[in-house]
């Protein structure tokens, strides 16, 4: 069993997450948010709601206490969250994080899935770029996570590393959790990695 925590506890992918976990292994899940109340606690013994600010250090040093890997799904200022995790992670020992960030930062797509989402063409991509920049530049055992266009659907991806062209222009929620809850239980999957995924064509 391990501890692991969540931030970005009520987003679509936080939530989704959440009830995988729950079905799919043994672990304690500490889910994170502004919005604590919205979240629906399914399994009290497995779940530990914590109300707090990412930007606040205390409220993170609080959720991090006894975690074995973290999960960060996140929108916003993602440079600043970033920072803050990192050093919340250094302070409190933890080394194994998860990082959402988007399809396009090194300029991957190709033309056959249009570049109009590369970073050179997207400029609201740069935070997500310099947020991954900021992770890969840490000491932590990291994994990147680089989306396509979330949808529904089943489980059904492919992934692709950094500097190869991206597969695809989207990719199920149940996918990238698939994905997501794998890293989590293996400590060395993908590690010190940025990865794309996406639904095959």
């Amino acid at each position: 069993m391990k501890n692991i925590l969540i931030i970005g506890a009520t987003g679509a992918l936080g939530t989704t997450t959440t009830q995988t976990v729950l079905n799919e292994t043994d672990n304690h899940l500490t889910l994170f948010a502004r919005s604590a109340n919205r979240i629906n606690v399914i399994d009290p013994q497995r779940e530990t709601v914590i109300s707090g600010d990412v930007l606040n250090d205390h409220d993170l040093d609080k959720a991090l206490v006894g975690q074995d890997a973290v999960f960060a799904a996140l929108s916003g200022d993602l440079v600043a969250y970033a920072k803050q995790i990192i050093a919340a992670m250094d302070r409190n020992n933890i080394s194994r994080l998860i990082f959402i960030s988007s399809m396009g930062i090194y300029n991957e797509i190709p033309a056959s899935i249009g570049i109009s989402s590369n970073l050179e063409s997207n400029p609201i991509l740069q935070s997500y770029r310099d947020a991954a920049d900021i992770v890969e530049a840490s000491n932590l055992n990291y994994t990147v996570i680089r989306p396509g266009w979330f949808t529904g659907g089943p489980v059904n991806y492919e992934i692709t590393h950094k500097g190869e062209p991206f597969g695809g222009p989207d990719v199920s929620i149940k996918s990238i959790v698939d994905l997501v809850t794998k890293l989590l239980n293996d400590d060395e999957l993908y590690s010190c990695e940025s990865i794309g995924i996406n639904k095959p064509s």
